[in-house]
């Protein structure tokens, strides 16, 4: 069991804590991915969403959209006929709208407030499913992972990118001091909240990766499971497919 880590040392629940935090980072949250990644984060989500070009999906939902870059993305390589990003953060969907009006895309990619955990689709809707960064903010992940199976369609794809936790000297070395003293102190400078940046390790740590994750995937009745790290283990793709039924 994953213990659980949330944004604030209060009572409040984990799901409107990471709400409060994405409010308040939502400004400054596509700079400071930049900065702290070095760029590397576009290269992962490039390559997470390449691997559904084999499946050729034409509606899609991006989950935990934030400010909508996943799904920008995924409509420049897989040219879809619509895609819908979710998230509980109105800040965070804000300047994505913005974005995604400014590229000329408001036609193809809507951005909606909704609960990861409780998606509000029928069952069977989604050829795809995307998730960048999102999987472990979510306050019950079996659930999330759960509503995801329920709505995607059979023979559907699910792509998920996360931070994981890298195993070889030095880069481990290297990635927990980056992450527990660098990332924090960039973090309180440029956005207005001082936790923000600590969470985000601390959230990291927590999680549940590798072939631990790919468990709740199976236990959650995806197949055809696969974990690929990227870049030493700092983050990793783990897709799975939702088996298409068989016929009488």
């Amino acid at each position: 069991m994953a213990t659980t880590v949330k944004p604030y040392p209060n009572s409040i629940g984990k799901k409107e804590q990471v709400a409060e935090m994405f409010d308040k980072i939502a400004p400054k949250y596509d700079f400071l991915n930049q900065l702290l990644s070095l760029g590397i984060h576009k290269r992962w989500r490039r390559k997470s969403v390449q691997l559904l070009i084999p499946s050729n999906p034409k509606i899609i939902l991006d989950v935990a959209t934030g400010t909508g870059d996943f799904a920008i993305e995924a409509n420049r390589i897989l040219c879809p006929t619509k895609i819908i990003g979710v998230d509980i953060s109105e800040g965070m969907l804000a300047i994505g709208r913005e974005k995604i009006k400014k590229t000329g895309l408001d036609q193809i990619i809507e951005l909606k407030t909704g609960d990861s955990e409780n998606l509000s689709f029928v069952d069977n809707t989604f050829d795809a499913i995307t998730v960048g960064f999102g999987v472990r903010n979510f306050e019950t992940l079996e659930k999330g992972m759960a509503g995801m199976f329920r709505v995607l369609k059979p023979g559907g794809t699910l792509v998920v990118l996360e931070f994981s936790h890298p195993k070889k000297f030095p880069i481990k070395q290297f990635y927990n001091f980056y992450f527990k003293n660098i990332t924090p102190a960039i973090g309180r400078i440029f956005s207005k909240d001082s936790r923000a940046y600590s969470y985000l390790p601390e959230s990291v740590m927590a999680f549940p990766d590798g072939e631990r994750f790919v468990e709740i995937l199976k236990k959650t009745g995806f197949s055809q499971t696969s974990w690929q790290p990227l870049s030493f283990g700092i983050a990793s793709i783990y897709t799975g497919k939702k088996q298409e039924l068989q016929s009488q």
